[in-house]
């Protein structure tokens, strides 16, 4: 793409993004930050980026929740994705005006607002097209095979070598997909075919953000390429939404907590928590993700899985746990 490239390496596969840092573009945090991080001892530090990790999957896994709430309030599942890449992508432009790396050449950022047009419409969309049809807690397990894609990705891409622990994890995946599948989803109502390949479009879309953040992290922070690449899903996703405003506070408010909360915020506690702790152990502590998400709609809408469905998170749960574990 006209610039020099260096061989990238896959990190661990907790979550396809390559978060570096919230603060700055170089992926640094300001310097009052760093001397607050040397003055703490090890085992203050370490738990502090625990804190970080949980807040950050605690608030992906309000996903679910904020979205239902916006569905079951007569929203579309596009009009919900329009919102949560605007009032996040605002977030992320904020940041970078604000600490760097707003400024880039035309091309590149046609390039990442493009990768986003086609990227996170689909997978916003899809997302909540899933946890409309057949559930947020098919919708967030199946969103959750997208660590086994970058596998897949990292393989036919960087020419990663698979090992014996991505082969398994791979299949565990394949099989508790599958199943999760057959079972028809978590809602109580008709299985919805459409639900389930929403749900696996969505995870499938989401790993595929991994190559251009790996091909671009040394050159741009994952702010500026979330901005541009939101930017892109916006303008996608615009010419589904009625801009009336004839929404009530109680919509608002879930719609700031999905853009800003859920997708904002929880990356900032996430980029946190890298600089804290290692990726390994923010990756395995992350994956309470998609079982807390689970819980929220069982607790809140009784959605639940058949034993065959249960059978099948757990599946693709344990794939991902042993994605994380795996050592460069």
């Amino acid at each position: 793409m006209g610039a020099r490239r260096r061989t990238a390496r896959a990190p661990p596969a907790g979550r396809p993004a390559g978060m570096e840092g919230p603060y700055r573009a170089d992926g640094t945090p300001p310097a009052a930050d760093r001397t607050q991080e040397a003055a703490m001892s090890p085992r203050s530090t370490e738990t502090t980026g625990y804190l970080y990790v949980f807040a950050a999957a605690l608030l992906w896994s309000m996903i679910g929740p904020f979205s239902k709430n916006c569905i079951e309030a007569g929203l579309s599942p596009l009009e919900v994705a329009f919102w949560r890449a605007a009032l996040g992508g605002a977030c992320f432009f904020f940041q970078i005006a604000r600490w760097g790396g707003l400024r880039l050449p035309l091309r590149h950022a046609l390039l990442f607002g493009v990768f986003g047009l086609f990227t996170i419409s689909v997978f916003y969309s899809s997302l909540q097209i899933a946890i409309e049809l057949s559930g947020a807690a098919t919708a967030m397990v199946l969103l959750y095979t997208a660590p086994a894609w970058v596998a897949v990705f990292a393989r036919v891409l960087f020419h990663e070598s698979l090992s014996g622990r991505k082969l398994l994890a791979l299949l565990l995946a394949m099989g508790g997909t599958a199943l999760v599948c057959f079972s028809g989803g978590s809602l109580a109502a008709a299985p919805s075919a459409l639900g389930i390949a929403a749900g696996l479009i969505s995870g499938l879309t989401y790993a595929a953000h991994f190559p251009i953040y790996l091909w671009w992290k040394s050159r741009y922070s994952t702010a500026t390429l979330y901005a541009y690449m939101l930017l892109g899903g916006v303008l996608a996703l615009a010419p589904f939404v009625d801009f009336a405003p004839t929404r009530s506070a109680w919509v608002w408010a879930n719609l700031l907590a999905l853009g800003v909360l859920s997708s904002y915020v929880a990356y900032l506690a996430s980029c946190r928590s890298l600089q804290l702790i290692s990726p390994v152990k923010a990756a395995v502590i992350g994956n309470i993700e998609p079982v807390l998400g689970t819980f929220w709609v069982w607790l809140l809408w009784h959605e639940n899985f058949s034993p065959i469905g249960w059978t099948g998170s757990a599946l693709v749960i344990s794939a991902v746990f042993l994605l994380t574990l795996e050592r460069k």
